[in-house]
């Protein structure tokens, strides 16, 4: 790992076990890693790539985690990118399969990645004309009374109370 820090701007190494570490590094110089990792020290398939909403830093973390299949340890690639500017340099030209993370994190987080295919076309939410549904200030139960008819009959429960009433229906 030394000679990646020193060739990266690496702002952090976390070794959470053995077989898996987190390495954290500035946005410009995150897919060169990747493509370092993968073309020069095996880690040849890509597991996934997914966020994190850091809503009261105002950013967004990006993990690729990556595998290498020889020695069976797993990397994942850590990026913080603003909120205000949630884009990121494409990676689907190492494999494919991430035109479809690339898609579906434009989709639900609105984190754009310039010249991945396909990456402004519908992809699970069609239609959809509100913020993205995964970023924490999306307002879910809001979403829910503006865009559902309330249902006659229905009523909400306090959990403990619920509970003490179903297991002890004699007490008052």
């Amino acid at each position: 790992m030394n000679d990646i820090k020193t060739q990266f701007d690496i702002t952090e190494i976390i070794e959470q076990r053995k077989n898996l570490s987190f390495i954290t590094i500035a946005k410009e110089h995150a897919i060169s890693l990747i493509t370092y990792l993968r073309d020069y020290k095996g880690f040849s398939h890509l597991v996934l790539l997914t966020a994190v909403d850091w809503l009261e830093d105002n950013k967004f973390q990006l993990t690729y985690l990556l595998n290498n299949p020889d020695i069976k340890t797993d990397i994942g690639v850590r990026v913080k990118i603003s909120r205000d500017d949630a884009t990121m340099q494409t990676a689907h030209q190492l494999w494919e399969q991430v035109a479809t993370y690339q898609r579906e994190l434009k989709e639900m987080f609105g984190i754009d990645f310039p010249g991945s295919p396909d990456v402004d076309k519908p992809f699970i939410l069609e239609g959809w004309e509100d913020k993205p549904p995964y970023r924490r200030d999306f307002d879910t139960k809001q979403y829910s009374e503006d865009t559902y008819f309330p249902r006659p009959g229905r009523e909400s429960n306090d959990p403990a109370e619920y509970m003490k009433k179903k297991l002890y229906p004699d007490e008052k």
